[in-house]
């Protein structure tokens, strides 16, 4: 089958003294019914099917392999609030979850659990199926649940009677997955969003059983660089209207106790201060930069100036202090210390501070949900490369833990893998952060395929964890290493800011550098590297393709945010206004000349490009599908090699693939299929095609 090329119609964009040809624009389709888009993505699909269809075999063996590895039945570690306890189960074949909850005043072992919703049957009357949040009303008899049916992140809230099992007429519909109950259980606070852009810019308070129609606007954010999201403190005397964006934050208070009151500020916006808050016995907690960029804790009987808040921990410029939770006799925070988390939990009396010690040397560690914030216990979570998903349980009083359940991972044995954590040296004399694992047996140096990954935007963090999909790889001796470039937040706010706005070329440079830095060690053979990245990970790889294009023997882009410059002059596309500080207003002629150097789109070239495997989901809300299609048809004109370019669009998903536990890893099977097979030479159409 003869690859695809794209018919082209030029599209002319004039701005700042500069002239942009886009001869794939007419590929954009806002309301994805096109007949001739559909019908070109439907071509594509089928070009990369026949591609990949000559290693159906090994497709299938991954796929298996990895589902096997996921228990059949599988169960969450129970809480209990409110005197009842919660459970969340899968069954054997079920790709979805089922929710239950059991009495606390009868026998945890007699009573029988109460099935509250099976999400297999919710999944059945669509391809895709999420659900956001599932929440009880305070006096324990109605269920809110938040469900996304098309995979746009648009949220459905529906309430179920749970005394006569039986659902409200009314549908909440334009919502975001959170909301929030009043104490009276009759209302509940929730976010709606805009019908275009997507963006969360209203709070409404809606009644059960009334028509959303006569729903209560409660407040509206004009500044479309602002979010919203909500949720109730820890005493739940509060619901939280929270205002963000990129570099500020805002939040209105709601007594949930009093839900006809106008919610009231806690602390006025202002530029360049975020700040987050709780509360619990009759004091509000606060996580600020104010007083320096990696947050310090305070504390504050009422309502003041932030300038009257009790300092608890101050800010510091070497540690990044990322959450915390309270307890009666105990604060908890979570740190980042040198790119690792670090969990240390404070006696409010003594103020003495106790340190979680963690032994692999490169990890990841959270707090779990806490529901009894009056006890000395506290659960929190703990995962690495070769260590899966483990819940702990301490006694914070006596220091003794207890392994409440860990991830069943069927084959695995953790002493044949090994973990490694380096750094970097980087062109400017920048040290970056590497986490790298592969199995004993096959490690050779300067031997073994490698696989890096990276993304580094936002601020995220991406964690050294395990995942189940991975053993695969490193079983067929890939070592897989993650670069946390600057841009992410594994080393504090700091390190974000040298990967945004005009320092962006740093996480470009950095994932080069450091790639070359880990070769240099033996760590992968130069002819067989890899690299993958998804949606802002996507445009890094994207970049770094154009910049360096022979560096890598193979890449996949997964959803990729490729076409920056076109998607952020355009505010009606969701995510745009919001973005102006992560990337830069392109209305300006300073940003837009700099997103113009590295944007991935409007800087392909005539030249040699590396194999590439490139996915997309038709109903993306994130980043819009058009993006990496218009990316493979202006390669596949300009490429001057034989190179694979294969596209993948699902048809029935958004941002996060594939819905299901099982479905999910379909896809996933297909990208390690990909470069499995083009690391053995295993595509023999190549010199054809």
């Amino acid at each position: 089958m003869n690859q695809p090329q794209a018919k082209k119609i030029a599209h002319i964009m004039n701005m700042h003294d500069d002239t942009r040809i886009d001869n794939y624009y007419w590929l954009r389709d806002d309301n994805r019914q096109n007949v001739e888009v559909l019908d070109y993505l439907s071509i594509e699909n089928q070009y990369s099917q026949t591609i990949m269809s000559l290693q159906n075999n090994l497709q299938n063996n991954l796929l298996s392999e990895i589902i096997n590895r996921i228990p059949e039945k599988d169960y969450s570690v129970p809480f209990t609030k409110n005197k009842y306890r919660y459970q969340t189960r899968y069954d054997v074949d079920n790709e979805y979850a089922s929710y239950f909850r059991q009495s606390v005043d009868k026998e945890q072992n007699k009573e029988p659990w109460e099935l509250l919703l099976d999400c297999n049957e919710r999944a059945l009357q669509s391809n895709f199926y999420n659900i956001g949040a599932l929440s009880i009303s305070p006096n324990n008899l109605v269920m809110a649940v938040s469900e996304d049916f098309i995979s746009r992140r648009l949220y459905e809230i529906r309430f179920l009677n749970l005394e006569y099992n039986n659902w409200y007429p009314e549908v909440l519909i334009n919502s975001s997955e959170t909301f929030a109950w009043a104490n009276n259980s009759h209302s509940i606070y929730y976010t709606r969003k805009h019908c275009k852009t997507l963006r969360t810019y209203q709070i409404w308070k809606h009644e059960l059983g009334q028509p959303q129609s006569t729903d209560h606007l409660i407040y509206e954010e004009n500044d479309d660089s602002f979010y919203l999201s909500i949720h109730k403190t820890t005493s739940e005397q509060f619901i939280l209207i929270q205002s963000f964006s990129t570099t500020t934050s805002e939040i209105q208070l709601i007594d949930a106790n009093y839900s006809n009151n106008k919610p009231k500020i806690f602390t006025p916006r202002e530029k360049n201060h975020k700040y987050k808050i709780d509360h619990y016995h009759n004091q509000f907690y606060i996580l600020s930069n104010k007083d320096g960029k990696n947050f310090g804790f305070y504390r504050s009987v009422c309502f003041k100036k932030n300038n009257n808040w009790k300092n608890i921990i101050p800010a510091r410029n070497n540690v990044f202090l990322k959450n915390f939770q309270i307890f009666c006799n105990w604060l908890v925070v979570e740190e980042i210390k040198h790119g690792l988390h670090t969990l240390r939990y404070i006696n409010w009396k003594d103020h003495k501070s106790y340190d979680i010690s963690f032994t692999d040397p490169t990890y990841t560690t959270w707090l779990e949900y806490n529901s009894f914030p009056d006890n000395d216990l506290l659960r929190y979570g703990y995962s690495s490369m070769t260590t899966p998903s483990t819940i702990f349980e301490l006694n914070m009083n006596t220091g003794k833990r207890q392994i409440l359940k860990q991830m069943l991972v069927t084959g695995f044995k953790a002493q044949h893998y090994k973990s490694e954590y380096h750094w970097i040296t980087v062109r400017d004399g920048t040290k970056v952060p590497v986490s790298l694992v592969y199995h004993r047996k096959f490690f050779k140096l300067g031997k073994n395929p490698l696989l890096v990954y990276g993304y580094g935007a936002y601020g995220s963090i991406i964690d050294a964890d395990f995942e189940c999909s991975r053993i695969s790889l490193l079983e067929r001796g890939f070592i897989y290493a993650i670069i946390h470039v600057r841009g992410g937040g594994e080393l504090g706010q700091e390190w974000y800011d040298d990967g945004r706005l005009q320092n962006k070329m740093n996480s470009f440079t950095d994932f080069i550098d450091a790639t070359k830095g880990i070769v240099k060690k033996g760590y992968g053979n130069p002819q067989k590297l890899y690299a993958m990245g998804g949606s802002a990970g996507g445009l890094l790889i994207g970049a770094v393709v154009n910049i360096a294009p022979h560096l890598f023997h193979g890449i996949v882009s997964q959803v990729p945010f490729v076409d920056v410059l076109t998607t952020m002059l355009d505010p009606s596309i969701p995510l745009t206004t919001n973005e102006y500080d992560e990337w830069g207003n392109p209305e300006q002629s300073i940003f837009y000349k700099y997103i113009r150097k590295y944007s991935p789109y409007d800087n392909v070239e005539a030249k040699a490009y590396p194999h590439m495997y490139i996915t997309t989901g038709l109903y993306d809300s994130q980043v819009q599908y058009w993006e990496p299609v218009k990316w493979v048809a202006k390669l596949r004109e300009l490429k001057t090699n034989d190179s694979l370019l294969l596209l993948y669009i699902n048809m029935n998903s958004g941002h996060s693939g594939q819905s299901g536990r099982f479905k999910y890893y379909e896809i996933l099977s297909q990208e390690y299929t990909f470069l499995i097979s083009l690391s053995k030479d295993g595509f023999p159409l190549l010199k054809n095609n």
